[in-house]
């Protein structure tokens, strides 16, 4: 039976209203971030400086890196809770290995750099791990990963007897511009988190990988109907969220030069609430990564403002956090 006008009109504009709720869902990270600036500028003139919106970027740019990859897992329906743990082994894996081959080698650089390479490899390992286990072994990604959680830092808490593993002096003076340094004026780890952005967008959106990711979180039992490779997707998945805590790891370590059992403490919450604050849905099947960085920026921003203005004590940001987390929980019920 052929639609009447007014049944045709009354789905037009059920489509328009769906259209303009999706671009304010698109568009509510970074209308939040712009209010957020203009909030914390009211309250404090020194917010707006360059040197704090540089800080604010630098200290971004380790849990942005890896919510880039935070935000491929929880496109694909999982989670990962181990991402802190992860970095805080990493790093005292990389630290005790450059220590070690430093001297071996006769190369501090040379040490430097295969330090480098051993963090990608180390958490492309660990992604890899948890990719089978989740796939092939069949537990639950929160599962998998909450184990993980305890057994990474339980290794570094016991490679370190419980204190903290620190870099040589001369290798730490050595590294060190991989953090302090600045190129045009923006420091390294801005750049590196921006490189890895704009990678993260082109695989997400323009590969066929990126498109299975999403059609494995709207629904994986389509996906597998449809000829795709689901178990090997979600172990590349993984992969390449280890490889996003390598790379992050990469640039926290010359900023103190060393690891502890809290390195890395809540890192996890932080990478997972940039994701979701970001747009993406929690239950999967849609996201973007220009929204989780805004994400991590804006709850950077966040943290800058109690901060500066002392509005609530700066040992509560991690609450802040966690209340975000739920809030936007609350408002994607249903969203998929």
């Amino acid at each position: 039976m052929a639609a009447t006008p007014e049944s045709a009109q009354r789905l037009h504009r059920g489509e328009d209203r769906r259209r303009w709720t999706r671009h304010l869902l698109e568009l509510g990270p970074l209308i939040g971030l712009v209010l957020l600036c203009i909030v914390g500028t009211w309250l404090n003139s020194d917010f707006a400086t360059l040197p704090n919106v540089m800080n604010v970027l630098t200290r971004t740019a380790f849990i942005g890196i890896i919510a880039v990859g935070m935000c491929f897992v929880i496109i694909s329906g999982g989670i990962d809770l181990s991402v802190g743990s992860m970095a805080a082994l990493i790093a005292g894996s990389v630290i005790m290995f450059i220590n070690a081959m430093g001297p071996a080698l006769g190369s501090p650089l040379l040490a430097v750099v295969l330090g480098a390479l051993l963090a990608l490899v180390l958490g492309a390992l660990f992604g890899l791990a948890h990719g089978l286990l989740i796939t092939k072994g069949r537990i639950e990604p929160f599962i998998v990963t909450l184990g993980t959680l305890g057994i990474f830092r339980a290794y570094l808490t016991y490679f370190a007897n419980g204190g903290a593993i620190t870099l040589d002096n001369d290798l730490s003076d050595l590294y060190a511009p991989v953090y302090y340094a600045s190129l045009l004026g923006v420091p390294v780890p801005v750049w590196v988190f921006l490189v890895v952005a704009l990678v993260g967008g082109v695989i997400l959106n323009r590969t066929a990988y990126g498109r299975y990711v999403q059609a494995i979180g709207s629904n994986e039992q389509v996906a597998r109907y449809a000829a795709v490779a689901v178990d090997r997707v979600k172990i590349m998945t993984y992969m390449l969220l280890g490889v996003c805590v390598g790379i992050a790891t990469l640039l926290y370590v010359p900023r103190l030069g060393s690891a502890s059992p809290t390195t890395g403490i809540l890192w996890e919450l932080e990478a997972i609430a940039a994701v979701i604050v970001g747009g993406t849905a929690l239950k999967g099947g849609a996201g973007s990564i220009t929204g989780t960085v805004i994400g991590a920026i804006l709850l950077s921003v966040i943290s800058n403002i109690l901060n500066l203005t002392s509005i609530i004590s700066v040992y509560l940001n991690a609450a802040v956090q966690g209340f975000v987390i739920i809030v936007v929980a609350f408002l994607q019920r249903g969203r998929r």
